[in-house]
């Protein structure tokens, strides 16, 4: 489903070079949910914004569903990005000023479908996350955990192959955190191959393979006995 081969990523510092990933080699099977661990600088962050499409390699491969991306303009990897991936954020990245349905019917729009459409999609994955009663009110009249859920939803709404989470639980307390969670696994299950980045080692129980960076390496990479919720 996804696999990077010798990956290296460096960042230009004035006159020098900052060398953040050193060789990364990856591979998630179909159906995965893998939690991705490190610390402040550990190259996790580049990683995703590089499994996202957002940035590129310096060196080495990254093929996705057995297409290589490479040299995409910012056309050809927006439409990957639309096709093949779903983002969760930890700031949630809702529009103020549309209600919860219309935020989840968005990708949708950029897909040129109808708006009667849209809207039904919409519902659907407002109730599959459990808010299908809140679709008309405004993200400043939810909750942290009821905007992640939003949140979730219109990641899914295009049907992605893989769902990435950046932080997805870092604005929640606990119970939230649980609760936002437990919707991923819920998903999982159903067969969706989703990607954790996390800090925290009780999110990372939650998933099924915990993959450790550092200093923009991967020391570890092994399957747990999930936590389930």
């Amino acid at each position: 489903m996804l696999e990077l081969k010798s990956l290296h990523k460096s960042y230009k510092m004035g006159s020098n070079y900052l060398h953040v990933l050193k060789g990364i080699n990856f591979k998630v099977n179909e159906g995965e949910l893998v939690a991705i661990m490190g610390s402040s600088g550990s190259g996790k962050s580049t990683l995703l914004n590089i499994l996202g499409m957002l940035d590129s390699a310096d060196k080495g491969s990254y093929f996705l569903d057995k297409i290589e991306i490479k040299n995409l303009d910012e056309t050809k990897a927006a439409k990957y990005r639309n096709e093949f991936l779903g983002f969760v954020f930890q700031s949630f990245n809702l529009i103020n000023y549309k209600n919860a349905v219309e935020n989840v019917a968005l990708p949708l729009y950029y897909r040129g479908i109808s708006r009667k459409k849209r809207q039904t999609e919409a519902l659907n994955f407002l109730q599959k996350v459990g808010l299908s009663n809140w679709s008309t009110h405004l993200p400043s009249e939810l909750s942290g955990g009821q905007k992640q859920r939003v949140a979730i939803a219109r990641a899914l709404v295009s049907n992605p192959k893989v769902l990435l989470a950046d932080e997805p639980t870092g604005a929640l307390d606990s119970k939230t955190s649980n609760e936002v969670m437990s919707i991923i696994q819920k998903i999982n299950n159903e067969g969706k191959t989703i990607l954790v980045v996390t800090h925290e080692e009780e999110i990372a129980k939650m998933c099924k393979r915990v993959v450790k960076l550092k200093d923009g390496l991967i020391i570890e990479d092994k399957y747990i006995k999930q936590k389930l919720l």
